[in-house]
């Protein structure tokens, strides 16, 4: 299955049923007045979070969703049935925006989460609707409203707990292979990585969800290699596991261009937690490694002492996951500051939940 990661569809919610013009005819009675019933309400277009998609490929194939009208108004006084809804199925993590690609409608970031993007159109009245102490017979009634329509933008944006970030071929889904039971595509050459993948990684019995990526290269912001769009996939990650290669030609080089374009994409990415680890350890020896190892902390220097929520910055792992040499450590510094997020962030809830 391709992964696709946004797509643009048309949608209209129904329109309402007619009201109806209806007089009572019966026999032995009389003036049977007005019996005309109420139009029915037309169907709405929902947007509906459910488990086992993780793309948003079907929405390559279909483009345009409608609501189905209200049933129309009938005789002695039945009203129409309502319209069905157009149920848009989604993925985990989709966020749904207008036309314009900014004004945010939906972000849908559970299992079962649904919202209504547009609303039917009500039934029009019937003539029973307009009896009055003058008026004991109208022969009239109202249309349907109108349905909304409009364009929207779905965004697949991936449910991580970690990001794999880093140049391309630097070992990102060779690591995410040994760690979790995802299936990556390995090969010797840069962009092999061509669609985000996720993996379940297990370390001292805890449990978190790997995001990997495509890599990014100088000028990814302005569309260079595969761009930055992937990007984000990694937005919703408490931490980010930056991984240079040692066997590049400068290890700090490499490590200020990937965090130039991730300044440059901004909604905070250069801000998160970062573990950085130098890998592919097993290539040089260790004179290389020394000398790549000093380049990178000088490199990571140059940003500061502190990152954004004040911890103190990391000294660079060393891993090799071919050999596995340095892995378990970093997804134990992983595990840790997922933990952490998860705790402040059940501590917000909690407070938020008994506050008066």
């Amino acid at each position: 299955m391709k992964f696709l990661d946004q797509a643009k569809i048309y949608i209209r919610s129904g329109d309402g049923g007619a009201g109806s013009v209806s007089f009572r005819r019966e026999k032995f009675i009389e003036f049977g007045g007005p019996d005309g019933g109420d139009g029915g309400r037309g169907g709405d277009v929902v947007a509906e979070c459910v488990d086992g998609l993780n793309t948003l490929i079907d929405y390559r194939y279909q483009q345009h969703f409608k609501g189905k009208t209200g049933g129309h108004g009938m005789g002695r006084n039945r009203a129409g049935g309502r319209g069905p809804d157009a149920v848009l199925k989604v993925p985990v993590g989709t966020q749904i925006f207008d036309e314009d690609g900014e004004s945010l409608i939906a972000d849908l970031t559970e299992v079962g989460q649904s919202v209504v993007i547009a609303k039917g159109g009500n039934g029009g009245f019937g003539n029973a609707h307009f009896t009055t102490s003058t008026n004991r017979a109208p022969r009239r009634a109202n249309p349907g409203q109108t349905g909304i329509e409009m364009t929207i933008i779905l965004r697949l944006k991936l449910i991580a707990d970690a990001g794999l970030v880093g140049l391309p071929n630097a070992g990102k889904s060779t690591f995410l292979a040994n760690v979790s039971a995802a299936k990556p595509k390995i090969a010797d050459y840069p962009f092999t990585t061509l669609y985000p993948g996720l993996g379940v990684v297990k370390v001292d019995g805890r449990e978190f969800v790997l995001a990997d990526i495509p890599g990014l290269i100088e000028g990814a912001h302005e569309g260079h290699g595969l761009g930055d769009r992937f990007l984000g996939h990694v937005e919703r990650c408490r931490v980010l596991l930056h991984l240079v290669d040692v066997s590049g030609e400068h290890a700090g080089r490499d490590y200020k261009t990937v965090r130039g374009e991730l300044a440059a994409y901004g909604n905070g990415l250069d801000e998160k937690r970062e573990i950085v680890a130098l890998s592919k350890t097993d290539l040089v020896d260790p004179a290389m490694l020394k000398t790549q190892m000093d380049r990178l902390k000088r490199a990571i220097r140059s940003y500061g002492p502190t990152i954004a929520d004040g911890e103190k910055r990391p000294t660079p792992l060393v891993l090799s996951a071919a050999t596995r040499q340095g892995v378990t450590e970093a997804l134990r510094a992983l595990a840790s500051v997922i933990s952490e997020h998860k705790a402040i962030e059940e501590k917000q809830a909690a407070s938020i939940a008994w506050a008066p």
